[in-house]
């Protein structure tokens, strides 16, 4: 996974993302009148940073989310995660679920893993890693902050996803079938931990007793 790269790389790769302006929330042209749909979390605000308890850097379990204003005429919703800042062409797609039911308000956590918890009926998509389940935020060190969008859209009738859809039949049935759209952004960095733990040290250095024989 990339936060296995060396740090030096992270830096090097500084320059690389993928850009806001790939996520399928803002890239797919959806047509006038589209609701929107407010998305949040209990374990984060918008553009706040996501508790490491939810990241490659912790448990790994995928964060509480909710959301509202889901249009009465909705048959299904899905909810796609993707990493704006990936140093790849296309953001990298962190989670999927399709088939949502359109009276549901959101995820407990750690629901988006291949056996769901709580009873609920959860049909996972494929992540960047061909895995059907939560991929935790794994940023590579030294790269900055990077923004996970948590974005959650109302469709109408009309798609059947397959067993286990990738973001282009997803991208596909919304450009098709959307009727409201929603987003929630989250952030990690991991070098601000490395850096932290490392002013930590350096004081720890300088605390230490002078020899009085010196």
């Amino acid at each position: 996974m990339l936060g296995k790269l060396p740090e030096a790389i992270g830096h090097a790769l500084q320059g690389q993302r993928a850009g806001l302006e790939k996520l399928l929330f803002n890239r797919i042209d959806l047509r006038r009148g589209t609701a929107l749909i407010e998305v949040a979390s209990l374990a984060f605000a918008d553009h706040a940073p996501i508790p490491m308890q939810y990241t490659a850097d912790g448990e790994g379990t995928s964060p509480p989310l909710s959301w509202r204003g889901v249009p009465q005429n909705a048959v299904s919703l899905v909810l796609i995660v993707e990493d704006a800042d990936s140093p790849t062409p296309e953001p990298l797609v962190h989670a999927i679920a399709v088939n949502i039911d359109p009276g549901q308000d959101g995820f407990a956590e750690g629901d988006l893993r291949e056996e769901c918890s709580h009873g609920l009926p959860v049909d996972l998509g494929r992540n960047s890693y061909l895995r059907q389940a939560w991929l935790p935020p794994d940023p590579p060190p030294g790269h900055g902050v990077h923004r996970y969008a948590f974005q959650v859209f109302a469709l109408g009738a009309g798609p059947h996803f397959s067993h286990a859809p990738g973001r282009d039949e997803l991208a596909n049935a919304i450009r098709e079938h959307a009727l409201a759209s929603g987003c929630l952004i989250g952030t990690y960095e991991r070098d601000h931990r490395v850096r932290i733990t490392q002013d930590e040290e350096e004081g720890l250095r300088m605390a230490e007793p002078l020899d009085p024989a010196t």
